[in-house]
């Protein structure tokens, strides 16, 4: 599995989604790992709409490999959910928005 860091995400949404499909698309398309997994900076609901789109659409035109995204979380958070989508054959499309361990582990949740 292929993993992408995308760090640099401006804060405005349409500004976001700008940079995204002209700096993240093309290191996507060049790619071609069966499975590419970004992991995102947390943000607000006003980027939910936006990111939903984009990996939908990279779902469909990647098929049949496989992309999803997780956004937030500590270290060992993301390491727990990077290991779960490498065993979820069929996942893909998908952004898993996470919490870190320590807030998990203070409400008694799980990733």
């Amino acid at each position: 599995m292929r993993v992408i860091r995308v760090d640099d995400l401006p804060e405005a949404p349409l500004a976001a989604a700008a940079h995204f499909h002209a700096a993240i698309l093309p290191v996507i398309a060049a790619e071609r790992a069966p499975v590419v997994t970004l992991v995102l900076p947390v943000a607000d609901h006003t980027h939910r709409a936006w990111r939903a789109a984009a990996l939908g659409a990279l779902a469909r035109a990647l098929a049949p490999g496989r992309i999803n995204a997780i956004a937030g979380g500590d270290g060992p958070t993301q390491a727990q959910a990077l290991a779960f989508i490498a065993r979820a054959p069929g996942l893909t499309g998908q952004l898993l928005p996470l919490n870190d361990s320590e807030d998990m582990a203070a409400r008694g949740q799980g990733c």
